[in-house]
């Protein structure tokens, strides 16, 4: 037991989901990085693994996991993996079919918590960014409704634990929590100091439906500062002097700071030094100083998407005052 075992999310299926996990999103690293940072985070403490089809690493993480497994360092019941369906599979018939790969990679039997990524999907082929000619992302106009109810499918079957989205509004996440049969118990979107994104985790927590925070950080390796009048959340001088006072870290700070709103954190890196700094969050931030950092809240969302699906029917509606593309959808 830890203190920050009370951060912990107790789902409806009987099951904790840690809040702390070990983010897997990791384009620029070969498998044999990848492996080695979830060995690393595991033989740390770390219990709840983050993927997604899209990361196109499952079958690395896969064997990281069976490694550990093999050499008694965790049983697969103590692991809490989740995994993302992604938009080119939303057509009912495809949802299982991408679940069973995800399977196959990870090399398990069921997933703890699958999300849809986002709630709008894409051309179904081969290739997770589907262009034309002109470079704008092919879309389909499938309900994300009739996706879920798909997915409900796969937890009956027993090859998925617990369902959660991933970038939904506010309203879209309300007609699911409405119509769904299996209601989501998480809800995966972008959270971090400047983009507190708070209408839509307290929504969540109306609803009971837990809140992890992807970006936890503000997405340094994105970060581009050209134009901008503050600095990266890492970098804030408020961050920087609380740190100092309580010999943490910036990242550190950060990442308490969220699981003091009642957010769940899912930081990623391959930095055995940084992975090792990322779970030891067991000090206290004021009632002073959470107000602080709240005060740094700009409504500045990183992450929204290729402006080509920017006029889809199910693509989310924001609620904010300022946004900067530096990446495609993630």
């Amino acid at each position: 037991m830890t203190s920050l075992d009370k951060f912990a999310t107790q789902l409806p299926s009987g099951q904790v989901m840690p809040a702390v996990g070990l983010g897997t999103y990791a384009p620029k690293q070969e498998d044999d990085e990848v492996i080695n940072a979830v060995k690393t985070a595991v033989k740390l403490g770390y219990r709840h693994l983050d993927c997604a089809a899209l990361y196109r690493n499952e079958r690395a993480i896969g064997h990281a996991i069976k490694q550990l497994i093999i050499e008694d360092n965790v049983k697969r019941q103590d692991l809490f993996i989740s995994s993302k369906l992604w938009n080119t599979c939303h057509r009912a018939d495809l949802v299982r079919p991408s679940l069973k790969k995800s399977l196959e990679d990870l090399g398990v039997k069921y997933i703890d918590l699958y999300l849809m990524h986002w709630p709008f999907s894409y051309k179904e082929g081969g290739r997770f960014y589907p262009t034309d000619e002109e470079g704008g992302l092919e879309v389909s106009d499938i309900d994300y409704m009739d996706t879920w109810r798909a997915m409900e499918d796969c937890v009956d079957e027993g090859l998925v634990k617990n369902l959660g989205a991933s970038n939904f509004s506010v309203d879209q996440l309300k007609r699911v929590v409405n119509e769904a049969r299996i209601k989501p118990v998480n809800h995966q979107i972008e959270v971090y100091l400047h983009y507190a994104n708070t209408e839509l985790v307290e929504f969540c927590k109306s609803k009971n439906v837990s809140v992890t925070a992807y970006c936890p950080l503000g997405s340094p390796w994105r970060f581009n500062a050209e134009n901008l009048s503050h600095p990266m959340a890492l970098e804030e001088p408020v961050v920087k002097d609380i740190a100092a006072s309580k010999n943490k870290t910036p990242a550190q700070i950060l990442l308490r700071f969220l699981l003091q709103r009642g957010v769940s954190v899912i930081p990623k890196s391959s930095n055995p030094v940084h992975i090792a700094e990322n779970i030891q969050l067991e000090f206290q931030l004021s009632d002073s100083e959470m107000s602080k950092l709240l005060a740094l809240n700009k409504d500045y969302k990183l992450i929204v998407g290729h402006k080509s699906v920017r006029q889809h029917k199910y693509f989310p509606i924001y609620r904010i005052t300022q946004f900067k593309v530096v990446n495609p959808i993630t």
